[in-house]
């Protein structure tokens, strides 16, 4: 492994050293006026070139050589906890869940337990109802944290784990959650009473919901 690392390591350094030289030639001849612009298109699209492909052979490297201890560390497991709540679609067709914890922390991995409580949920739903979940071509997901200042326990939004979410609906209620089958809101509410609100709606009715939600609707959740 020693031999071969090296001499990808060789290879590497020698497609940089090109860019690298490349990039010298452009300044050179920018300090001396010499050059048309056709040449230095031609000398930047070779130069990102070989900036691209010894990007791509540091990053084939780092996966070949990676030491087999750390290709296996993964973020830690969140401990399971007992999650509760419902399932319900109002109305005007659009499905509600509501889970009596938090979202975890991202740098926990996606929790089994999340996933599986909300379809779970979309389980009794269907069992208690007797009729078949709404399904959306494309929605709009909403995922509306209540809590407040004491109970909260990510401040940030970025730091939030909700993606086992969307995985659990998809193929189920939503066709796909690629960006155009599925858009997604995360807000939060100020509440005395820490809970989950999760929301999933026909795209169109976008409008709809956050007229409902910021109007001071009061049977709103």
């Amino acid at each position: 492994m020693t031999n071969d690392f090296r001499n990808d390591m060789r290879a590497i350094q020698s497609t940089v050293s090109e860019a690298h030289l490349s990039c010298g030639r452009i300044l050179a001849a920018l300090d001396t006026g010499s050059g048309d612009g056709a040449e230095t298109a031609f000398a930047l699209d070779k130069m990102s070139a070989q900036f691209e492909s010894g990007a791509l052979s540091l990053r084939n490297l780092c996966e070949k050589h990676r030491p087999e201890a750390s290709r296996k560390a993964v973020k830690p497991q969140l401990p399971a906890i007992s999650l509760t709540g419902r399932a319900e679609v109002n109305e005007d067709g659009w499905l509600h869940i509501a889970l009596n914890a938090l979202l975890p922390h991202c740098r926990y991995q996606t929790p089994a337990w999340l996933s599986d409580t909300v379809g779970r949920l979309l389980d009794d739903y269907e069992q208690r109802k007797g009729r078949p979940l709404p399904r959306f071509d494309s929605a709009m997901l909403v995922i509306d944290e209540h809590c407040d200042i004491s109970s909260r326990t990510i401040f940030d939004p970025d730091n939030k784990g909700w993606k086992a979410i969307p995985n659990a609906l998809k193929g189920r209620v939503v066709k796909d959650d690629d960006q155009f089958s599925l858009s997604i809101a995360l807000v939060s509410t100020r509440s005395g009473k820490p809970a989950c609100h999760i929301y999933l709606l026909p795209a169109q009715d976008t409008g709809d919901f956050f007229l409902m939600k910021y109007g001071n609707y009061p049977a709103f959740p």
